[in-house]
């Protein structure tokens, strides 16, 4: 009976220890997204230069967003065709046009309140539900996808339920598609596109 008692208090010890970090994830998770959120939502203010935004988008991404994985899934089994050169030209070219794109989408939301709602996990990642509270309108969902235990990257962002990552590898697989499934097309578009030397 004590060598029961003993095996479940040990059983209880175990489950504990393993639950509370997981406890402590979640809310890692969520200070991370919340502190991401309001620097990103600050910077987005009315107030603030288009230069000075994007200068610091670019370091939101940089630093928080896991880029490889992200372009990666973009360009879908075009990546595995596409030659180092172009892999590479690709994610610079991805990242800077992911600056541009959502500091403009999400800088009609600058200044607003921005709370976190919750989390949850997901596989491997963690889910963290956020929302931009406006002013005389419904909230916008902001779904944040997170891989890691500190440091976090994100892996995609859902914003009013659409996802950055699906959309963009939508976009991107149609230019490959219409240009004779050639990556360097998409490339040059997108240089055109921001306005980038090759």
């Amino acid at each position: 009976m004590i060598r029961i008692g003993a095996a479940l208090g040990a059983l209880l010890v175990i489950v504990l220890a393993l639950a509370a970090p997981r406890e402590a994830d979640a809310q890692d998770a969520r200070a991370f997204v919340a502190t991401l959120g309001q620097e990103a939502i600050q910077v987005l203010g009315p107030g603030v230069p288009v230069a000075q935004r994007q200068a610091r988008f670019r370091e939101l991404f940089r630093d928080d967003f896991d880029l490889a994985g992200i372009g990666q899934f973009v360009l879908g089994r075009y990546w595995r065709v596409a030659t180092p050169q172009e892999q590479q030209d690709f994610l610079g070219l991805f990242q800077e046009y992911l600056v541009r794109a959502y500091s403009a989408r999400l800088g009609e939301y600058g200044g607003e309140p921005f709370r976190v709602t919750g989390v949850r996990p997901n596989g491997d990642e963690s889910i963290v539900n956020s929302e931009i509270i406006r002013p005389n309108s419904s909230p916008i969902a902001v779904d944040w996808y997170l891989i890691g235990r500190g440091p976090y990257k994100i892996t995609d962002v859902y914003v009013g339920g659409v996802s950055m990552k699906v959309t963009q590898r939508d976009e991107f697989a149609s230019v490959i598609q219409r240009n004779g499934g050639r990556v360097e097309a998409l490339i040059t578009q997108l240089r055109q596109k921001l306005g980038v030397a090759g």
